[in-house]
């Protein structure tokens, strides 16, 4: 069937902010499908919510705004644009609940508005836990003993017509497992199901049979409308059931199933698929008990999702592209596969002679509090994915990919309990069995480096599979592994003595230069560190590079080299029979352009999310314009910069130096840009420097020059720099040792914010205003002489700048100046931030301005810098500079419609801005960047913001009005702002007489005012009614537990005494309003913002924005 022209112009729906379950899978499949209606001459509108992303660039579709993800707006948009057709399927779990209500309410028929690409009937009956099941019984598919509950005493009874612990709970309608999980008895039951009934769209769970230890299997469906189906990936999983699909280390192709067995599950998926009858892309996970043969259909998701795109780079098929094509009417056998251009057609199954190993990016290193069991519910922020020729390889590859730690695994001590002090003298001892038996029976982020320290040891694969239900599959290659590092330790030679033949063995089962120099070693307690130059990582490279060993490049196709491949991307692997020498770039004496490689960022976590990847694909852009080679590589399978025609030549690799050298010496580039990639790509400024002339590379490091990276990071280099052009600093030490620490807080005196050098999202940082929390603090941070802390005195009241910019030796274009609403001492990325700013003078403005342009030509910057200042009464304090991009350059280009990232990319290919046209920057608007917090999905977190880093994502309110703008803002990060109700308020004494008139506006609103004891005499002395309630500590009754519980409160004012901590009175409401999805505030600032939206949605009905630009 060819495609529809009775359609014109379709409204796409994007999936919001970056949050845990919903990560930048959805940039990348919203891009795809946005282009490839396009360029079919489709009139484009986009709704998303997520300034951070590549899919809402104003060249990316017809119309876009940049508004909140709700059904309300939503609605408005189509009254104003009137498209032909809505396609949701692109924009995750939030984009289907938004089409699923506008379908149900009647609006989309009212407005004459076509759902394509999936059919409200499919996501009712694929989404709603009762129907599904009673599909597959109508197909004779086998499904969980299972019951649909909408209440609490429905879960009960269930539970008991089950009759077996544990007991599954799966909420309907919700994302990423929010409110689900595996309960043992009645207690946990309870209080998973209250959690899974109150975030279900529909209030409904289902209870059933838990089939936890079976393993876990995906299916990736394409279907078009003619019911042609192909199975485009299968997927396995190496945790057992029990862990969240995307919790899972999970393995492409399948490796553990039967042939016979394959094919049921792919006959299994076909028929439901059409059962349902979804056209497009969708996901179908099963169960199977390997020690009986049983199958269980768990679940299938109605559209794209995480694991469709990694189903895409696993694979090289565009399943959101093809999904966008079958939706507007296209047959897969219409569309040629566009990897292999006219080879092959969409409706051929890819085949792979590779594997592939997906492992998630979970955020317990900032949080180490959190709790790191994982189950059906997800935490993770991100994922890396590796490809290799056996699944040793790629698993190792993506060990080295996730960056926490060493890139390696290293055999495990006390000291990876826990860090702080004491952690040297731990470290010489091994890690006890009775705690590896635990980290192996508990699905926690250790439990794959805890497999490879059992078989270090010796244990049996049987041992091992009984604690852990591992598959034998797996367990027989993490025992090769052990067995080979253990050979290469038994070694124990000068790297001088590696014979060829080992050498190309171990490389060829993933071991990096690194793992092999340290294993060598013995692994010494302090790692490579301890190591001489003889024998480290740099000598196994420079024995291989005389040997002749070097990786080869092959090709992910799509058809295992059965066809020839026009857009290529490429992989490394050590193949045991492979030819020596560098495995140069086919044709490249006769290649005349210039071969730029960027660097990506790697996998999304906090601190370092889309908005460098958004980076990343503008710098790809810009030089791929000036008529140049883009080289990139990255390791993450969710971003639009690892699609297959975002680059020339694209690199799935860890991004760590010996993998770098590698790409750099088979394209022999000419430039590299490490400036787009956050912390990851600066990180490898300085070591790949050095290696420039061992490698005799022809080849320019693009941009800042490493020496004025170096003085911009490092605190001595740049403290000298400041008193030469007159910058004032905060007072501030540095400290190697615990001491050292001590001993600059008595110089500053408290309060001190304190943090460790090179830090990326403010990892580790805290403010600490007395002893005992510096105690604390020293007994949980991680020292060490290369790794120092530095000690600040903290700035209190003041307000907080962030500046972005582009300098180019010469001039300086400022971006945007923008003003946090909290005050400094909370991480600019957990502010909320206003464009232009709204309190600062004109002569404030103009002194920011000057300095921002001092330390831009100063630091000799070329390319793109952030700034952070704090301004305290008169004084303009410089916190930190960037010499990078940073997460607000995507928010800037919005607000203002200046492509910062792409004018600076053409900065580092040598492009001067006298040469470029900087469009003109858009006006009379605010703009407002909030944060998204992942609260509710990691327990044991206190919600309160502080000087590290803790939020997912960003959303976009834009408006005329600074109020109105704010007001969008919030209600895009889908926390709500109240209407009516109580509101409880709780501060420090210093903040009491300015809660006052907070209160009093809330009052003249009908709010009921609640206060603790101290805080309600002050309000009251405001001439203000206020009921007194206890503190939770008092044990006494009513407190703020007990009227949150009771639906009384519905928006919270707590200032805690002092941040830093997770044992405060504060912490359980903060919990607990986390858990009602209550509106929080924990600023005064923050609280006066609340307020004026509040009123502004009284007054106003909100207009929906479209995002313009002067290019």
């Amino acid at each position: 069937m060819p495609r529809r022209d009775d359609l014109k112009t379709i409204l796409v729906l994007g999936s919001g902010p970056i949050k845990i379950g919903q990560a930048a899978e959805f940039d990348f499949s919203g891009s795809q499908a946005v282009q490839a209606l396009r360029e079919d001459g489709y009139k484009v509108i986009l709704v998303n919510s997520n300034p951070a992303t590549i899919q809402n660039d104003p060249e990316m579709a017809d119309k876009v705004y940049i508004e909140p993800l709700l059904p309300d707006t939503i609605k408005r948009i189509m009254e104003i644009e009137r498209p032909d057709a809505l396609l949701a399927g692109m924009g995750g779990q939030t984009a289907l609940n938004i089409a699923s209500e506008l379908a149900h309410a009647g609006v989309l028929d009212e407005l004459g508005i076509e759902l394509i690409g999936s059919d409200l009937d499919a996501i009712d009956k694929a989404e709603d836990r009762d129907l599904f099941n009673r599909v597959c019984l109508e197909i004779d598919l086998p499904i969980s003993d299972a019951i649909a509950c909408n209440s609490i005493a429905d879960v009960l009874s269930a539970a008991e017509q089950i009759g077996s612990w544990p007991i599954l709970i799966r909420p309907a309608f919700t994302l990423g497992g929010l409110g689900g999980g595996t309960a043992w008895n009645t207690g946990q039951l309870v209080e998973i199901a209250t959690l899974g009934l109150r975030n279900s769209r529909i209030g409904q769970v289902l209870i059933e049979e838990s089939i936890l230890g079976w393993q876990e299997y995906e299916y990736e469906v394409m279907r078009d409308g003619a019911d042609n189906a192909t199975i485009v990936c299968t997927m396995e999983n190496i945790d057992p059931m029990g862990v969240h699909t995307g919790e899972s280390t999970v393995v492409a192709p399948v490796q553990s199933l039967s042939d016979r067995d394959h094919m049921e599950l792919r006959d299994m998926s076909l028929s439901l698929i059409r059962k349902l009858n979804i056209k497009g892309g969708c996901n179908v996970q099963f169960a199977v008990n390997q020690s009986t043969g049983e199958v269980r259909v768990i679940e299938v998701n109605p559209r794209v999702s995480r694991s469709s795109a990694l189903a895409s780079k696993a694979t090289g098929y565009p399943i959101a592209r093809m999904a966008a094509k079958i939706a507007v009417g296209y047959t897969l056998d219409e569309l040629p596969n566009p990897i292999t251009g006219e080879g092959t057609t969409a409706a051929f199954e890819p085949t792979l002679d590779y594997c592939v190993v997906k492992i998630p990016r979970w955020p317990f290193d900032k949080f180490r509090t959190a709790d790191r069991t994982l189950g059906t519910s997800m935490k993770s922020t991100g994922e890396v994915m590796a490809i290799g020729r056996c699944f040793e390889e790629a698993f190792l590859k993506a060990w080295a990919s996730l960056e926490q730690g060493a890139h390696y695994p290293r055999p495990l001590t006390r000291a990876d309990e826990s860090e702080g002090e004491g952690m040297a003298e731990r470290a010489n001892e091994e890690l006890p069995d009775s705690v590896l038996i635990d980290w192996l029976r508990i699905a926690t982020d250790r439990r794959m480096g805890a497999v490879i320290e059992a078989f270090r040891r010796g244990w049996s694969i049987e041992r091992v599979h009984e604690i852990t239900r591992i598959t034998r599959w797996f367990l027989y290659g993490f025992q090769n592994l052990a067995e080979i590092e253990n050979e290469i330790v038994r070694k124990s030679c000068s790297p001088n003595d590696i014979s060829a033949d080992d050498l190309r063995r171990w490389k060829s089962f993933g071991f990096s230069d690194a793992h092999i120099a340290d294993a060598l070693s013995g692994f010494p307690v302090l790692g490579l560190k301890e190591i001489t130059a003889s024998r480290g990582e740099s000598a196994v490279m420079k024995k291989r590079h005389s040997l002749s060993v070097h990786p080869i490049f092959r090709m992910v196709d799509s058809c295992a080299a059965e066809f020839a491949a026009k857009t290529p991307y490429y992989y490394s692997t050590y193949e045991p029979n492979g030819n020596y020498g560098i495995d140069l770039l086919p044709d490249l004496a006769n290649r005349n352009k210039k071969r730029q490689v960027v660097i990506g960022s790697g996998p999304i976590r906090i601190g370092q999310g889309i908005e460098f990847d958004y980076g990343c694909v503008h710098a790809v852009k810009a030089i791929r314009e000036a008529g140049m080679d883009a080289i990139l590589m990255n390791n993450n399978p969710e971003t639009v910069s690892t699609d297959f025609d975002t680059s020339d030549r694209l690199y799935f690799e860890p991004l760590t130096l010996e993998c770098v050298t590698e790409v750099l010496l088979r394209e022999e580039s000419h430039g590299i840009l490490l400036q787009f990639g956050g912390q990851t790509a600066i990180n490898l400024a300085l070591p790949l420097e050095s290696r420039i002339e061992d490698l005799n590379l022809q080849l320019e490091i693009l941009g800042t020059s490493c020496d004025a990276i170096d003085e911009a990071s490092d605190r001595e280099r740049f403290e000298s720099f400041a008193e030469r052009i007159g910058l004032k600093m905060p007072r501030g030490a540095t400290g190697t040792s615990a001491d050292d620490v001590r001993e600059a807080v008595e110089v500053i005196g408290f309060p001190v914010l304190i943090r460790p050098s090179y830090v990326l999202g403010g990892r580790g940082m805290e403010i600490l205003s007395n002893q005992k929390q510096l105690d604390a603090y020293l007994t949980e941070a991680y020292l060490a002489p290369d790794k120092p802390l530095l000690v600040d005195e903290y700035l209190g009241h003041a307000i907080e700048l962030d500046v972005d910019a582009a300098s180019d030796g010469k001039e300086v274009l400022i971006g945007a100046v923008m003003e946090h609403l909290e005050e400094a001492g909370i991480h600019s990325g957990d502010s909320t931030c206003f464009i232009p700013t709204q309190n600062i003078s004109e002569d404030m403005l103009a002194r920011v301005r000057e300095q921002t342009k001092n330390i831009g030509l100063g630091l000799n910057i070329y390319g793109c810098y952030n700034i952070q200042f704090a301004i305290q009464g008169d004084d303009l304090y410089c916190l930190e500079v960037n010499p990078r991009s940073s997460r607000t350059v995507p928010f800037v280009a919005k607000a203002t419609g200046v492509p910062m990232a792409r004018i600076a990319a053409r900065i580092t290919i040598g492009i001067p801005l006298a040469s470029q046209e900087i469009p003109v920057p858009t006006s009379g608007h605010v703009a407002v960047k909030a944060p998204v917090f992942p609260f509710i999905k990691l327990q044991g977190l206190d919600p309160a913001p502080g000087p590290e880093m803790k939020s997912t994502g960003e959303v976009y309110g834009s408006d005329l009005r600074a109020d109105v703008a704010y007001l969008k803002a919030r209600l895009a990060t889908e926390i709500p702002v109240a209407s009516a109700g109580g509101a409880y308020l709780t501060v420090r004494d210093e903040d009491k007489q300015s809660l006052v008139d907070v209160a009093h506006d809330l009052s003249d609103m009908g709010f009921t005012i609640y206060a603790t004891p101290g805080t309600a005499d002050v309000i009251r002395g405001g001439d203000v009614d206020v009921e007194t309630v206890y503190r939770i500590t008092d044990r006494k009754h009513p407190d703020a537990l007990d009227l949150m519980r009771k639906g009384e409160v519905s928006f919270i004012v707590n200032v805690p005494t002092i941040s830093g901590g997770a044992v405060r009175d504060g912490n359980m409401m903060r919990r607990l309003a986390v858990e009602m999805n209550i509106p929080l505030v924990t600023t005064m600032s923050g609280a006066k913002m609340e307020v004026s939206a509040i009123r502004a949605m009284r007054e106003v009905d909100l207009q929906p924005m479209r995002l313009k630009v002067n290019y």
